[in-house]
């Protein structure tokens, strides 16, 4: 188990690129993750049949040990909305809304399904590898933990913990993690891994003797900055934070306005890999800008509560007058429900109940329901016939006139909806851009342009082998094993 000494230290890129490693020296591999708290989401499957949604994080986890998401790789996942604190997923089903009051007091009841997960994929597999949350140093946080050292204790599993040395201060938060831990939790540290070192390793060798000295653990590793990493999806909104998009070059402008509760922004990645695509993610308080070829609405986990955060902002009337420049809009999940004529609300699924105007550029409505729909599709462009890959994840249904023109037919359906000029569109189908055909044809369209020949996949892959290869030149991956098996 890889725990932090504290939030965004690295855990899920380490346990991506160890899935890659111990996966290509024949090991059949599976990620796991307790408890995840974010907005990105992905599909899983079991047995090839759709079962619920997990952390994309741990999606990209199981990519790189070569086998299909399943939800027992994250049995729980926390969803955060506002008013109502956090959308609750067990094993891939929404149960439920909770606050972090509430939450607290539920996760007890939850350690069942995690260990159930945790067993069901023991079965599968030769190793483990489990990702904590946040920090085991939040001891004030420790009852009924299914995250950190409350999983490890009831597992009896090996802990490795992670620092990051970027942030500053990584010494202090190895030795100050041990000394809050009590002794049957100290007895489960195995060892720790330095993370994200620039420069010259040696310059650490002095602070190894005196972790040892403090905590009594030994050094498996320092593992440089891997610049790989950037040619992977964000794991949350902390991701933008921390790192946020800067301003491309690009003879396409494409405007994202950075919404609260942003969500699967995973979606823009494709784009970014795009030489001759600028994408702008547009922080509160700046105008979208007035020469973009495109203005994209991504996903949102509270669809009412972002429009009336956009409109706050300006950015409706920002949208607006690009429209009449006569340039394109794409809404993603609830981007497109927010390009409505209105968004209804009545059972409170993302907050109070009520009903919302929306931007008013398609002619479509939307009523949000409480079954979430889940699915993994293959779709043809209605415009290209272009195939695409991709998956749904909403709760709602929308219809209207405008639904007359689709973006995508699928078996036996349509999805999208798009503008008499075709210059509106909007659709619920996530990951579209990721297959390279599509995103081809749909930029062309933006602006004639030749083939650049990125082939998005094929780079994920290819990163998730760089930093495969790099772990193994930095870490003892054999020390790793031997702790695993319980040596």
């Amino acid at each position: 188990m890889l725990q932090g000494s504290g939030s965004n230290v690295g855990k899920s890129l380490l346990v991506a690129g160890l899935a890659r490693a111990y996966t290509n020296r024949g090991l059949a591999v599976r990620p796991f993750k307790p408890q995840n708290m974010s907005n990105n989401a992905a599909v899983a499957h079991a047995d090839g049949e759709i079962s619920g949604e997990i952390g994309r994080a741990q999606a990209l986890q199981a990519r790189a040990a070569r086998v299909a998401p399943s939800i027992h790789m994250n049995p729980v996942l926390l969803k955060p909305q506002s008013d109502i604190g956090a959308q609750l997923i067990v094993q891939g089903k929404v149960t439920g809304n909770a606050d972090a009051r509430a939450y607290h007091a539920l996760k007890p009841s939850l350690m069942p399904a995690v260990l159930d997960s945790f067993e069901r994929l023991g079965a599968q597999a030769d190793l483990i590898l489990v990702e904590g949350a946040g920090s085991p140093a939040e001891v004030n946080l420790r009852a009924g933990d299914i995250a950190n050292m409350g999983f490890a204790e009831a597992t009896n599993t090996p802990v490795i913990l992670i620092a990051d040395v970027e942030r500053g201060g990584a010494l202090a938060a190895i030795v100050g993690t041990c000394a809050l831990l009590d002794k049957t939790e100290r007895a489960l540290l195995k060892g720790y891994v330095i993370n994200k070192f620039r420069g010259d390793v040696s310059l650490f060798d002095d602070a190894h003797g005196i972790i040892t000295e403090h905590c009594g653990l030994t050094s498996l590793g320092v593992v440089p900055y891997l610049a790989e990493a950037r040619r992977l999806p964000a794991e949350d909104s902390a991701d933008l934070d921390s790192h946020p998009l800067a301003p491309t070059t690009g003879a396409i402008k494409i405007a994202v306005p950075r919404l609260p509760r942003i969500a699967n922004f995973d979606d823009l990645d494709p784009l970014i890999a795009e030489a001759d695509v600028a994408l702008h993610m547009v922080e509160p308080g700046r105008a979208l800008p007035g020469d973009a070829d495109l203005v994209l609405i991504p996903g949102s986990k509270a669809t009412r509560a972002d429009l009336a955060f956009l409109k706050g902002q300006g950015w409706d009337i920002d949208i607006a007058a690009h429209v009449r420049r006569g340039g394109w809009v794409l809404g993603l999940c609830g981007g497109y429900q927010m390009l409505g004529e209105c968004i209804a609300d009545e059972h409170g699924i993302e907050g109070p109940a009520g009903r919302s105007p929306g931007l008013g550029l398609l002619a479509v409505s939307t009523s949000l329901a409480p079954a979430k729909h889940l699915a993994a599709v293959r779709a043809t462009d209605v415009q290209s016939g272009e195939t695409v890959r991709g998956y749904e994840m909403h709760m709602g249904e929308t219809d209207g006139p405008d639904r007359a023109r689709p973006m995508f037919e699928l078996a036996g359906r349509s999805d999208g909806a798009s503008s008499e000029d075709g210059r509106v569109q909007g659709c619920y189908l996530h990951g579209l851009f990721a297959d390279d055909g599509y995103r081809a044809a749909y930029l062309g369209r933006l602006k004639s342009r030749a083939s650049s020949g990125v082939a998005y996949d094929r780079q994920v892959d290819e990163a998730l082998d760089s930093i495969a290869a790099s772990l193994e030149d930095c870490l003892d991956l054999d020390r790793l094993l031997e702790i695993a098996n319980g040596n």
